[in-house]
């Protein structure tokens, strides 16, 4: 499966600020693979805003259409009003492994519970306009056993199909990569097996989970 993901670094965040009716929005976006990563970005909207209104949040620590871990809060606006807007937002984004929490500063006007929901989704739809993303492509560990000879070749072939090398290991009969095949397409390995008999008259290379 491939999808897109936050490029963010680790406790680093992408924010935007909207107003709706004097009220301020400040929308936090982070790469969250996991519902602890979300939980360290809503540790710190709180701990930068501790005077803030509310906390509300969304997080969908998987792929598209994760249905475990996944979560929304209202933080104390009125049910419906905040978190579940701000989830809707993301899971219409087509992205995965995202959090995000929107501070609000009450402004002195009360919204209602329309203008509430259209007001968090705003802010979270704001922050991602801007979002820099990357392709995250989930991937199945399979090891290749290879002669020494055969070793740069094997690793020259496997870059150009941007296949990542994970672990290497040797022993008498020569090299183990562990490499990272791509889990939505099936495992061919025969343009490399006949890289390796036309320059090593090398047989029945083979691929194990």
């Amino acid at each position: 499966m491939r999808y897109l993901v936050p490029q963010l670094p680790p406790e680093t965040w992408h924010s935007a600020d909207t107003e709706v009716e004097k009220s301020r929005f400040i929308t936090w976006v982070s790469h969250a693979p996991s519902p602890a990563e979300f939980q360290a970005l809503l540790g710190a909207a709180r701990l930068a805003h501790p005077n803030a209104s509310h906390h509300c949040s969304a997080f969908i620590a998987g792929p598209p259409g994760e249905q475990n871990h996944i979560g929304f809060s209202d933080d104390g606006e009125p049910g419906g009003t905040a978190g579940r807007p701000m989830f809707q937002v993301l899971e219409g984004s087509g992205l995965g492994q995202i959090g995000c929490v929107v501070t609000r500063y009450f402004g002195g006007t009360k919204l209602g519970t329309g203008g509430l929901a259209r007001a968090y989704a705003q802010a979270v739809s704001a922050a991602l306009v801007d979002l820099p993303t990357r392709e995250l492509v989930e991937r199945r560990r399979y090891g290749l056993q290879l002669p020494f000879a055969g070793e740069a070749e094997a690793r020259a072939w496997l870059a150009e199909q941007a296949i990542p090398i994970t672990d290497v290991t040797y022993d008498a009969q020569g090299a183990h990569l562990t490499i990272g095949w791509p889990s939505d397409q099936p495992v061919d390995l025969s343009p490399l097996e006949n890289r390796l008999k036309t320059s090593l008259g090398y047989q029945d290379l083979d691929a194990k989970k």
